[in-house]
């Protein structure tokens, strides 16, 4: 009787664990959160890029394009719904907001990999570890991408793509003037 009740106890504390990181705006359970949303992303990007390009026969650079475009709106819809609940947040300032963010990250990730790989393969210790241009690049990469992940796209969509701000009239017309076909309610 008593490990049916310690069974259930921890249960219940599990849940309560589950449900503060689902549901908290606590800003590391919002991180953890992102992190599941950017894996997604990142898992449809990949596959559907692969798919266009290995079943479709689309080229390299448009399959890429198509699926980080594709990852690119997925995490959006999650990010709104899912990881940062901003639903008092007007999803056409969203749009506008998340495609800024998106395109300095992009900017970000690019100039970042660049130079860090000039700076890496000017290194004769990393030469003398067996460093080649590949993992010279694969280097530069992950840690310009880990630091634009965090300190740019996580701060940014935290504190101003889901969050109602002064900018967001400027984001709507700007959304309007882009996009005049679309309904005008919310």
């Amino acid at each position: 009787m008593r490990a049916v009740h310690d069974r259930k106890k921890r249960m219940g504390k599990l849940r309560s664990v589950g449900a503060k990181v689902l549901k908290s705006d606590r800003v590391e359970f919002a991180f953890l959160r992102s992190a599941v949303s950017s894996q997604t992303a990142s898992w449809v990007d990949l596959f559907l890029g692969f798919a266009l390009f290995a079943w479709v026969g689309l080229a390299p650079w448009l399959s890429t394009a198509v699926g980080a475009v594709a990852g690119g709106v997925v995490n959006c819809i999650i990010n709104y719904k899912f990881t940062f609940h901003a639903n008092d947040c007007p999803w056409r300032a969203v749009i506008i907001k998340y495609a800024m963010v998106w395109v300095g990250s992009l900017s970000l990730n690019s100039f970042g990999t660049q130079a860090l790989y000039l700076a890496f393969s000017s290194w004769d210790y990393l030469q003398d570890m067996g460093f080649n241009d590949e993992g010279t690049y694969a280097a530069a990469r992950l840690v310009v991408s880990l630091l634009v992940s965090w300190f740019w796209n996580f701060l940014l969509q935290h504190r101003f793509v889901y969050r109602v701000t002064k900018f967001d009239p400027k984001a709507i017309a700007i959304f309007r003037a882009l996009f005049p076909w679309a309904k005008s309610n919310k």
